[in-house]
């Protein structure tokens, strides 16, 4: 008798919005940190790790996920940690050089919103970046962050969602060798009375 398989594949974090997003703010970050930072500054190297790290853990939480729902959690978690403290150097470099971040309320901000979540903006922000000024770049990396913040939180929703439903992996696997021993059972009665 064969079982029901408990691990079921997983990984697919190329495909999703929030990793497409944050390879974008890596992106930006290293382009930003190289040209407006100095070599010197530790800040440099702080916000490319921030970035990396959003990145970096969405991808290894999803690879996890196929065995530990905990784990998953735990590093969807750390990449939203990491761009919350991407997202306060940002705002910290617009504020100690008094430049704006720009409110919901500033007449650029519903374009640039509309456009970083557009189809084409994946496809041009390569072209773009380098014709911006700091305030500008700065401001980008704060939308494109803060949706990128949004969409975790969704995630993470979504895990635990999925987590209660489902339980852990542990469980999962408990109930396929529980699943498989009652079908095992059932089937040597069923041998034993049709011998009988």
């Amino acid at each position: 008798m064969t079982a029901e398989p408990f691990l079921q594949p997983r990984g697919g974090y190329r495909k999703l919005r929030v990793y497409k997003t944050t390879e974008i703010i890596y992106d930006i970050t290293f382009y930003f940190t190289s040209r407006y930072l100095k070599m010197s500054d530790r800040t440099i190297d702080q916000m490319v790790q921030a970035a990396r790290s959003g990145k970096q853990n969405i991808a290894e939480g999803s690879k996890a996920s196929m065995t530990s729902t905990e784990t998953e959690l735990k590093l969807t978690n750390v990449a939203k940690a990491s761009l919350e403290e991407l997202l306060i150097d940002y705002e910290d470099y617009l504020r100690v050089r008094n430049m704006e971040q720009w409110g919901m309320d500033h007449p650029r901000m519903e374009r640039l919103r509309s456009f970083c979540s557009g189809e084409s903006f994946s496809a041009t922000y390569r072209d773009i970046v380098p014709r911006l000024n700091q305030e500008e770049i700065c401001n980008l990396a704060i939308t494109l962050i803060n949706q990128a913040i949004y969409l975790l939180k969704r995630m993470l929703e979504r895990q635990q969602e999925m987590f209660v439903e489902r339980g852990g992996v542990r469980e999962q696997m408990s109930r396929a060798r529980i699943a498989y021993r009652r079908g095992s059972a059932g089937a040597a009665r069923s041998d034993k009375s049709d011998k009988v």
